[in-house]
């Protein structure tokens, strides 16, 4: 991960810290009706493994375990389950009609900034379609409401230039570049972005 984000860092009132931690904490899927993703359990582990696996999802993600093994991706899941807890993590699963793992969802808060960043993939499948924006722009606005936060960060890589679109197109705005660690110890340099709720809302009327 990388200390230095959130970039902006207003501290809210113990009130506000409380609320956001609960609204953690009830949660239980990401969006709406047939395509919404569900939290993610132990027993995932061997589905989530098999869609990570996939070089073309794993490769641009630093926060993901590495080596990726079962047993990484079930502490990966087992610590997300204990940061939901806490009120300060959430992992989503989303699955196709067959039952199978298509796209998975991380997300980090941190509740003394009413902050989050958002981080996931989908199955290479459903590139190109328009989904990835659409999906994205909606858990975006998902997590402004569900959650309660004021500010949202992303991070890429210099190279994940379709990333840098999409968080542009939705009206991000670029606040620099960070040093990101991985789970691993190596790290890599992250452009990072950032959207106030205002901002969002002022943009995105529905």
């Amino acid at each position: 991960m990388a200390d230095t984000i959130p970039v902006t860092r207003m501290e809210v009132p113990i009130s506000r810290i409380t609320a956001i931690r609960d609204a953690v904490r009830s949660v239980t899927h990401l969006g709406e009706g047939p395509e919404a993703s569900r939290l993610a359990r132990a027993e995932d582990a061997p589905a989530l493994l098999a869609f990570l696996s996939d070089r073309t999802v794993h490769a641009p993600i630093y926060t993901l375990p590495r080596p990726l093994t079962e047993a990484s991706v079930a502490a990966f899941i087992t610590d997300h389950i204990a940061e939901q807890a806490e009120g300060e993590g959430l992992l989503f699963v989303r699955e196709d009609g067959a039952g199978a793992i298509v796209g998975y969802s991380d997300i980090q808060i941190w509740p003394h900034w009413a902050a989050g960043e958002l981080g996931g993939a989908l199955h290479p499948s459903l590139h190109n379609q328009g989904r990835g924006t659409a999906g994205a722009a909606m858990s975006f606005a998902w997590m402004f409401r569900a959650l309660h936060l004021d500010v949202i960060c992303e991070t890429a890589s210099p190279e994940n230039v379709p990333t840098h679109r999409l968080l542009d197109g939705l009206g991000f705005e670029r606040k620099g570049e960070v040093t990101s660690t991985r789970t691993d110890g190596t790290t890599r340099g992250s452009l990072v972005w950032e959207v106030t709720r205002a901002d969002w809302f002022a943009r995105h009327t529905d």
